[in-house]
């Protein structure tokens, strides 16, 4: 399988996952979400991608400072309607990473494991995303805005002749090669997380 390399190079999340630990899945239960992981996920890479996961890192690392996360114990919650926009990419995503699902996913086992109803949509929470620990409760909201990594002015020609089937071969690698681009200079430069994302 070939991808653009700097996927690579991109920061993972390490979180403890009980249940994988409890059925043996992963030894430990130590779990490490890639970014490659996300894009298969979510079966693209852009930019809103690219911000859940920032999002999902910061607002963790946030939430549980030094300690690891604890996967399937945190609520996923966003601002807007699942329908509208973006809004189901980035829940959707952000869940992924934190293991849990709306009222589709997993039960639990005796009680304990339950996986449901901890992705929810149309709060009224002061950020875009919302995640919640369930421990003890503690939040942290989070905004993201990736306007100070602008696209390449000619990605938008590009498109449009990819959209109107009128673009050759080698316009069609420079428009992956642009848009990826953008991709990678919002994840590898960590200095401007902190301008994409905010916590409020």
């Amino acid at each position: 399988m070939t991808y653009p390399a700097f996927f690579d190079q991109v920061e993972s999340i390490l979180l403890y996952d009980p249940l994988a630990d409890f059925l043996g899945a992963i030894e430990s239960g130590a779990v490490e979400v890639t970014y490659l992981d996300v894009v298969k996920f979510a079966g693209h890479s852009c930019p809103t991608v690219a911000g859940a996961f920032l999002m999902a890192k910061v607002g963790l690392e946030h939430l549980f400072k030094e300690a690891m996360p604890v996967r399937g114990e945190i609520k996923v919650m966003v601002k807007g309607k699942k329908e509208l926009g973006v809004n189901g990419v980035v829940g959707n995503t952000i869940a992924y990473i934190c293991g849990v699902s709306d009222e589709a996913g997993f039960k639990g086992i005796g009680g304990k494991f339950d996986r449901s109803h901890k992705l929810l949509f149309d709060q009224d929470i002061k950020g875009e995303v919302r995640l919640q620990r369930l421990d003890n409760a503690a939040y942290v909201d989070l905004t993201y805005d990736p306007s100070s990594v602008p696209p390449d002015p000619r990605m938008k020609e590009l498109m449009a002749k990819l959209q109107t089937g009128k673009a050759s071969i080698e316009d069609r690698k420079e428009f992956q090669r642009l848009w990826q681009e953008r991709v990678e200079r919002i994840l590898l430069n960590k200095e401007r997380w902190k301008e994409l994302v905010k916590i409020l």
